[in-house]
């Protein structure tokens, strides 16, 4: 069967089909059409694909350097330490002394808080990531990414000067509500910061296109703004960046893929599932990535973390 490549929104994502993620790689020529589908579109799905831990990253592999992750919670794989299975979260609240539901709510107190890239506080976030599903819900539990390329160009030229110059600091947890009084988790994130100044619009290393990098779960304020200016911008810009034409929501089976990049997206996770007490298994794979450099060709600082590469 022919890959075919079918758009299911305007400005993002798209459909692949006629591929088996498990066998079909070994062929340059697959793996280059799959590239430039995720250039085109930010994020591609696949359906029905049968993947094991090492399938999975035998398959990330062809795109990439897969990220070794030297912490993970106990329900992702011992033997794969480049996997992460996101039913670790389901410990997080417990650790912290909270109910799962009340971590996750203080985590997405807002909407706009809850949209973020991958890891969007290190000097260095991965470049995409590849997620596949193991078990669903029978309802719910759709992820959402938007185009931040289409963000950046939908701004009025006025407002696409002033951003090209400015920088923002991203730092773990900003989008956290703590607890009145002692917060285990408050704690644990003042001991292992991470944050770096990134430009507000980075230029993609491989399409050279500008990219509208705000995050609303990491990002602290617009370094050249005073706080009072940064907040009503930030603001306009994520609304900006989340505008429903620039968006795509895909529904996930057993069996589903979504590879996206994580430099020109950002993404929703699902908040409507954890009532259903249905599982919901995921497991991810991400691809290592570089410093961000912005328009005027300066990289991004780092200001506290791991250096790049370091995990």
């Amino acid at each position: 069967m022919k890959l075919g490549v079918h758009p299911v929104a305007g400005h993002i994502g798209a459909e692949i089909t006629g591929v088996d993620l498990a066998h079909d790689l070994g062929e340059d020529a697959v793996v280059a059409e799959i590239r430039a589908a995720v250039q085109r579109w930010k994020v591609v799905f696949f359906r029905d694909q049968r993947l094991d831990h090492a399938a999975h990253v035998a398959c990330a592999r062809r795109f990439g350097t897969p990220v070794t992750l030297g912490s993970r919670g106990s329900a992702s794989p011992g033997d794969h330490p480049e996997v992460e299975t996101t039913a670790d979260r389901l410990e997080l609240g417990g650790r912290y002394g909270m109910e799962h539901a009340e971590w996750l709510e203080r985590r997405r107190h807002s909407l706009l808080r809850g949209w973020h890239c991958d890891h969007g506080a290190r000097i260095d976030p991965p470049a995409a990531t590849i997620l596949r599903a193991e078990a669903v819900p029978e309802y719910g539990g759709d992820t959402t990414w938007s185009n931040l390329a289409a963000a950046y160009a939908g701004l009025s030229a006025p407002v696409r000067a002033f951003v090209d110059g400015l920088r923002a600091e991203h730092r773990l947890g900003v989008g956290y509500q703590p607890r009145v009084g002692e917060d285990a988790y408050v704690r644990h994130l003042l001991e292992h910061q991470t944050a770096s100044v990134h430009p507000l619009v980075r230029v993609h290393p491989e399409t050279g296109e500008r990219l509208l990098s705000v995050n609303g779960y990491y990002i602290e304020r617009i370094t050249e703004l005073s706080r009072t200016e940064s907040a009503p911008v930030l603001q306009m810009l994520l609304e900006q960046a989340t505008r429903p034409e620039y968006t795509v929501r895909f529904r996930w089976e057993p069996g589903s893929v979504a590879f996206w990049d994580n430099r020109a997206t950002i993404h929703l996770a699902p908040g409507d599932t954890a009532h259903l007490r249905q599982p919901r298994i995921m497991h991810r794979v991400m691809l290592a990535g570089e410093v961000p450099v912005g328009v005027d060709g300066r990289p991004s600082e780092p200001v506290t973390g791991p250096a790049p590469g370091h995990w």
